[in-house]
């Protein structure tokens, strides 16, 4: 009988090494609400990211900061979550516009889960032109520009339950 390993082996042996790694690399994230989440430490908050997949949004993954430091990429149609310290947050996601209406500023408190869902607004910044030249040149441009919204937890729960899980 052989075993998984030995399999794997005979397959790149024989040249089927790419195909192999193409259908590992595809493989589907498992739904957050299918996984065990650790219940939240004490003294700490924990904050939820999530972000809705629509066909028309952007496929951009935009660093998440909590006061400036990367603690998260925002997925399409991905969630994930980080255990802080109780204490005052401003939390922004990367983005081309520089809009004061797009952060947002959280006070947590010890056991209290937040929940805040990023938004691409695609199309906010975009321009065209012909580039000074030949057909097709340069010109046609959009800029990603992602919003911070803060989302009740019973609203943001089911998005949440449903989304991809990226971990802690």
């Amino acid at each position: 009988m052989r075993t998984i390993p030995d399999l794997i082996r005979r397959l790149l042996q024989a040249g089927a090494g790419p195909a192999l790694l193409a259908v590992t690399a595809c493989s589907q994230l498992p739904a957050t609400a299918s996984v065990t989440i650790p219940p939240i430490p004490a003294g700490e908050a924990r904050v939820w990211f999530y972000r809705q997949g629509d066909a028309y949004d952007s496929q951009s993954t935009p660093y998440i900061r909590m006061n400036e430091g990367i603690v998260a990429i925002s997925e399409p149609g991905g969630a994930s979550y980080r255990d802080v310290s109780a204490g005052q947050y401003h939390i922004a996601a990367d983005s081309y516009l520089d809009d004061p209406r797009q952060d947002q500023y959280v006070s947590l408190v010890p056991g209290q889960e937040v929940y805040l869902k990023i938004v691409s607004l695609r199309d906010w910044i975009a321009g065209g032109g012909n580039g000074g030249g030949a057909e097709g040149a340069g010109g046609n441009y959009m800029k990603d520009t992602f919003y911070v919204w803060l989302i009740p937890p019973e609203v943001a729960r089911a998005d949440v339950a449903r989304s991809d899980f990226y971990g802690s």
